[in-house]
């Protein structure tokens, strides 16, 4: 009994009392876990840009995000299904559901990562030479970093089954130490045994191994419902089913994001290593507006799967409109903050004033209108949570994807020779464009999708 209490204070309750606070004290732990791996990130950026004797080393680790990104975020998408479930099982009390959702998520996602890891670091050169990428660096980078990647996924599936049962402290201490030993490493490979890209990307390997170890850790050594053993590992297929409906859409989706950035990324690319250069430290700040933002959309996720599976429809527009609330006031600050202290903030990753306008020009468009980027994510988590996946996929891909490849190929014309750097803002206003269009899809969704739910539960009861 001592034990179970000790488990569960871990816990954020979803369906009963303050909804908006307990969304809030859910949010801040995952929030912190988001911006603690972007400053180790960010550290990576930093350290090979001041420390590192190779000028195209800031360029050659962060041109490779948008098409790891591309590779990594439809395997990555199925941890979405494994939030869902476990979510479900947990606020039913279905403990051998849960037990099998664990399982299964954690060889499914083993297996992927090998998978996937493995194609990778064959194909590096192959996918970078598709983006027309000239960097011999950002090879050596993105082929260790796919080594890393099965136990990136097993930490994130992982996380995601704490995320389901309102857990989200656990991962941002087992992130505190293992993104220390990222920055450590990071300075003494780099700076004490001279290395460039390879350094930082070993350092974030190691790191995401020391992760995957103790949140596994964490599941082994539980003895609620979400306890992991080696005995039990096997998939189960209707737990597999599920997880590849919710799952699976999501991932499509974020990989159809993906190609447009990695189109638009393509076309950064040809403007040269100083545009690079300030596009990765744009890049770099952006993402910390995203990271706050998105700890919301997985707050949302998880409180609708929890509500609906208690049948607490009186709960589902409180969640929507308490998440977007929320996603718009960090989209506010950070957004605002960052551009406001831009120029500032730039001159830790570069002090070339020519790279550091590229990155600033590119913050205007995405900074500042941040908010509607969060508020689409948001729906689109609610709808989720409700079990429907596959229409904020269609809706999305419709809304960012398609406009973004027709923006490209139809107004800013990739094939026309650029000659100033401020003819990026005719790509880079697709941005906020995109988010509108998939704003409003979602929100029409939403209300379609929440009447059909709410009657079924209506039903059941």
């Amino acid at each position: 009994m001592t034990s179970s209490i000790k488990q569960k204070r871990y816990e954020v309750e979803m369906i009963n009392g303050n909804i908006f606070k307990n969304m809030i004290k859910y949010c801040i732990p995952l929030m912190l876990t988001g911006i603690l791996q972007l400053l180790y990130n960010a550290a990576d950026l930093i350290v090979v840009s001041n420390f590192s004797n190779d000028p195209s080393a800031l360029g050659a680790v962060g041109s490779t995000g948008s098409l790891t990104a591309l590779v990594v975020n439809l395997f990555m998408g199925l941890s979405v299904g494994t939030n869902v479930l476990a979510a479900r099982k947990y606020a039913v009390g279905d403990a051998e559901g849960m037990k099998k959702v664990v399982h299964t998520s954690v060889l499914v996602s083993v297996l992927i990562g090998v998978v996937v890891g493995l194609f990778g670091f064959i194909s590096a050169r192959w996918l970078l030479d598709m983006m027309s990428n000239p960097l011999p660096k950002a090879v050596t980078y993105i082929r260790i970093y796919f080594i890393g990647l099965p136990f990136m996924l097993l930490y994130n599936f992982a996380a995601a089954i704490l995320r389901g049962i309102g857990d989200t402290k656990r991962p941002l201490f087992f992130l505190a130490i293992s993104g220390l030993v990222n920055v450590v490493l990071n300075l003494f490979f780099v700076i004490v045994c001279g290395m460039s890209v390879e350094g930082v990307a070993i350092a974030t390997v190691a790191s995401q191994v020391i992760s995957c170890i103790m949140i596994m850790y964490c599941l082994i050594k539980t003895k609620e419902s979400y306890h992991f053993g080696f005995k039990d590992l096997k998939i189960s297929r209707k737990e597999l089913i599920g997880m590849l409906k919710i799952g699976l859409p999501a991932g499509i989706q974020s990989s159809l994001f993906s190609i447009s950035n990695v189109l638009i990324q393509s076309s950064i690319n040809k403007f040269g290593g100083a545009v690079m250069n300030g596009n990765t430290a744009a890049n770099s700040l952006d993402g910390f507006v995203y990271t706050g933002m998105n700890s919301v959309y997985h707050a949302s996720i998880a409180f609708t799967s929890q509500n609906v599976a208690a049948n607490k429809k009186e709960n589902l527009r409180k969640v929507l409109l308490y998440a977007l609330l929320l996603v718009f006031i960090i989209g506010i600050l950070l957004g605002g903050g960052f551009y406001i202290f831009g120029n500032t903030l730039l001159k830790i990753y570069t002090q070339d004033p020519f790279e550091i306008k590229v990155a600033y020009l590119k913050m205007t468009y995405l900074c500042l209108p941040y908010f509607l980027f969060g508020m689409m994510d948001v729906v689109s988590g609610s709808i989720r949570g409700m079990g429907n996946s596959l229409v904020p996929m269609i809706t999305s891909i419709i809304g960012i994807c398609v406009v973004r490849v027709l923006w490209i190929y139809l107004i800013f014309n990739p094939n026309t020779n650029f000659t100033d750097y401020k003819d990026l803002s005719i790509l880079f206003i697709s941005y906020p464009i995109s988010w509108i269009a998939t704003l409003v899809a979602n929100l029409i969704t939403y209300i379609i999708v929440s009447k059909k739910v709410k009657q079924k539960m209506c039903i059941v009861n």
